[in-house]
């Protein structure tokens, strides 16, 4: 019995000597200052240039990692076979492959590639990256656009497209090709 009592107020003496009474200071007002830093002095046409500049890069870093992202989603579909108006992996037409591909970065585009076509912005053909829209017309009377491809790769002259052809499905081709270089209408950046 002895024991226990000096075991207990052994426990009772560690554990209290490491416990501090906090002071409180209710009612007492605390005020903070801080100190005003040194302001810059003028900013001038150079340094405003600058950081447009700054910002520009970022902006372009920023759309050529979404359109790594974007080109990275529609390169998972290889090889899925062509499904008129199809958008899974079951089966899915040039339009639905990047409707969903868009779609998965929270991007919407029209289902359709004549309407897709309206989206974006004009570009030249020398101005084309990654991540740009490709159309064409295939039928043989050539009057509207029927064909949308993202490119993936430019390489010089050779601009390297992903698409899906109703006789091999998802698949990645030139614009060097004649065929598609004939059917080629215009570029578009939706980015």
């Amino acid at each position: 019995m002895f024991k226990k009592f000096i075991i207990t107020s052994l426990c009772l003496g560690v554990v209290s000597c490491g416990v501090v009474k906090k002071k409180t200071t209710y009612g007492s007002k605390r005020t903070v200052t801080v100190a005003a830093s040194e302001l810059p002095g003028e900013i001038d046409s150079d340094s405003i240039s600058d950081i447009k500049s700054d910002e520009k890069v970022i902006e372009s870093e920023i759309s050529l990692n979404r359109s790594e992202e974007i080109i990275n989603t529609a390169l998972t579909f290889t090889g899925v076979k062509y499904k008129y108006g199809g958008t899974t992996r079951k089966g899915m037409d040039c339009s639905g492959l990047l409707y969903v591909s868009f779609l998965e970065h929270d991007i919407y585009l029209p289902r359709v590639s004549y309407y897709m076509a309206n989206e974006g912005k004009k570009i030249k053909l020398d101005e084309v990256s990654k991540g740009d829209l490709l159309f064409f017309t295939t039928s043989k009377r050539r009057k509207r656009i029927n064909h949308v491809g993202l490119v993936v790769a430019v390489d010089g002259e050779d601009i390297r497209f992903i698409h899906s052809t109703t006789s091999r499905g998802v698949i990645v081709s030139s614009l060097k090709e004649g065929y598609w270089n004939y059917a080629f209408v215009k570029a578009t950046r939706v980015l």
